[in-house]
């Protein structure tokens, strides 16, 4: 139902980009069309929400993840995160059915997101040191530094690369609904083994860091080749004229 009382036929009026975005993958195009698209339609008749108040609670409520995995269950830790990545789907959906995007709103989504990725590594690696006597502080220091680096890192290149216009290469199983996933599942196990929280950790700093280190070496042989094509053609992007000297 809308404000105005009459039914929303969606698949009339928004037959196939509402649910995802072009750049959504895997696991998060997943959840967005099987769990968020079937809360965003009720929440459409709901008077004075707005996309971003959506946005605030999805990561208030995964940074809150972060804080009972510090200083509580594993399991509600996971609960929790499961719950704000479902609700991380809502707010673009809702934005996009009630024609309410903007950039604003993308900016929030993005450096918002980045709270919750933190606290959700951050907690894991604190509820490890409380449970796992195995791992000495030293390793689980350097995991935790590792996983919050890398993780912040796979966001960050992503967007920095769009506006350098750096090809990536092909989509990797990195993503933030990807990394919320795994620690949300060994979160769960850790009913079963508190080791499952070791390997979750591990996942976040290698595989992380691992593709962080192939898009800088990427990266590097893209500027190579344009830096071979400008030898062969310097005056290639002026026609014929020469280079010019000046700044």
């Amino acid at each position: 139902m809308n404000n105005t009382g009459q039914p929303i036929d969606i698949p009339d009026r928004f037959p196939n980009d509402w649910k995802t975005k072009p750049t959504d993958r895997f696991i998060l195009k997943w959840i967005k069309c099987n769990l968020s698209a079937r809360i965003t339609p009720r929440l459409l008749g709901a008077r004075g929400l707005r996309p971003w108040m959506i946005t605030l609670a999805a990561s208030g409520l995964g940074t809150m993840a972060g804080a009972v995995f510090a200083f509580g269950p594993a399991w509600a830790a996971s609960a929790m995160a499961a719950c704000a990545q479902v609700l991380d789907g809502v707010d673009g959906q809702f934005a996009r059915l009630t024609n309410a995007q903007s950039k604003a709103g993308a900016f929030w989504d993005s450096v918002l997101d980045r709270y919750a990725d933190g606290a959700l590594v951050i907690g894991l690696t604190v509820w490890i040191g409380r449970n796992v006597e195995a791992v000495p502080y030293w390793l689980l220091g350097l995991l935790g530094f590792l996983a919050v680096v890398g993780s912040g890192l796979i966001s960050y290149s992503t967007a920095r690369a769009e506006c350098l216009a750096v090809d990536l290469g092909r989509p990797t199983l990195v993503s933030k609904g990807t990394r919320t996933f795994v620690v949300v599942v060994c979160g769960f196990l850790t009913v079963f083994s508190c080791y499952a929280a070791v390997i979750a950790l591990l996942y976040l700093a290698v595989h992380t860091n691992l593709v962080i280190v192939g898009r800088l070496r990427r990266a590097h042989g893209s500027a190579g080749d344009a830096a071979s094509q400008s030898a062969r053609d310097p005056a290639g992007r002026h026609g014929d004229s020469p280079p010019r000297s000046g700044v």
